[in-house]
């Protein structure tokens, strides 16, 4: 099944960030080589696609796992985390309609 994990970043949250994003990105790689990865990325603080200093508000992953506990697991021993990057994640089912 899909699940959709909905992060929230801390305040000031891009030098962590930059520190953690090359473990960050092997685990989405790794989700993606395993065919299991729908879409991630974060959210920009401002409306613009690079938002500099500005730095970003959160990310989004849509992933499959086995259940909402793998789900859980994952999200949970993402290094964003370990950084202190987010202040909270949430997981839940995600059913995909479109496209």
């Amino acid at each position: 099944m899909l699940y959709a994990i909905i992060s929230q970043d801390i305040d000031q949250s891009l030098s962590k960030r930059v520190q953690a994003r090359p473990s960050h990105l092997d685990r989405l790689q790794t989700l993606k080589s395993e065919g299991r990865l729908i879409l991630a990325g974060p959210h920009p603080s401002i409306d613009n696609e690079d938002p500099g200093e500005a730095g970003f508000t959160g990310s989004l992953v849509v992933a499959e796992f086995d259940s909402l506990s793998d789900a859980q697991a994952w999200a949970d021993a993402d290094p964003y985390v370990a950084a202190g990057v987010y202040a909270k994640v949430t997981v839940k089912p995600f059913k995909k309609v479109l496209p």
